[in-house]
């Protein structure tokens, strides 16, 4: 038999995560709690965790920052849990990458249901297959990168350009290979063209707080990407 996939409770309520453990162990579910948001983000790194039930008001560091923290290096999806119920506190976690956001006081076989429903959608692939890049993220079928859990507004060049660089870190790619992945025909593009893109990719980057700048100019060769 396979193994029970595991929910992993953060919460610093000892009385909310007995009664969501228990939810869960009831319903076939492995459950493990813990109190803090940096053993949260330990317990992700090393694996295994199927679906994590986050509340935003923890001792040590909030939810919205575990979130941002996880979505660095997994895309487990995040379920928030908490007794901020207001739409900019809804809007901003969803924003950070949770899948979903419950209020308390709530019904532990809603809980229960929500969190099955982000097991199904996981194993029948619906969630984007996101790619872990250092702080970055890259959904390649969607087009999208995210940096700390954090989606940059990108136009289609730059998402080209930035993808690039981000599947050969430390390689030094040359302006024809990078007209090669950003456009459909070198008509349309020139060498002036490409460092115009890197140009405005640096600026988003900078105003996004990636620092320093990872994209290092290699003159008379080209561009790499340099954590």
């Amino acid at each position: 038999m396979p193994p029970a996939p595991l929910i992993l409770i953060v919460d610093d309520e000892p009385a909310i995560a007995e009664t969501l453990l228990y939810a869960l162990r009831t319903e076939g579910l492995d459950a493990e709690h813990c109190l803090l948001g940096q053993q949260a983000v330990d317990r992700v790194r090393a694996g295994g965790v199927d679906v994590l039930v986050l509340d935003v008001g923890l001792p040590d560091i909030g939810g919205f920052e575990v979130c941002r923290r996880i979505r660095s290096f997994s895309e487990v999806p995040v379920v928030f849990l908490t007794a901020r119920g207001e739409e900019i506190d809804r809007v901003l976690g969803l924003e950070l990458g949770a899948d979903d956001y419950v209020a308390k006081p709530f019904s532990p076989r809603e809980m229960v249901a929500r969190v099955r429903a982000r097991l199904r959608r996981r194993l029948s692939g619906e969630d984007p297959p996101w790619q872990a890049r250092g702080d970055f993220a890259v959904d390649r079928t969607g087009h999208r990168i995210r940096h700390r859990g954090q989606p940059l507004d990108l136009t289609r060049y730059e998402y080209a350009l930035l993808e690039a660089l981000l599947q050969r870190p430390g390689a030094i790619l040359t302006r024809a290979q990078l007209m090669d992945r950003a456009w459909d025909s070198d008509a349309a593009s020139s060498d002036r063209t490409v460092d115009t893109h890197i140009k405005t990719l640096r600026a988003k980057l900078r105003a996004a707080g990636v620092a320093p700048d990872p994209i290092r100019t290699h003159r008379g060769l080209g561009y790499a990407f340099e954590a």
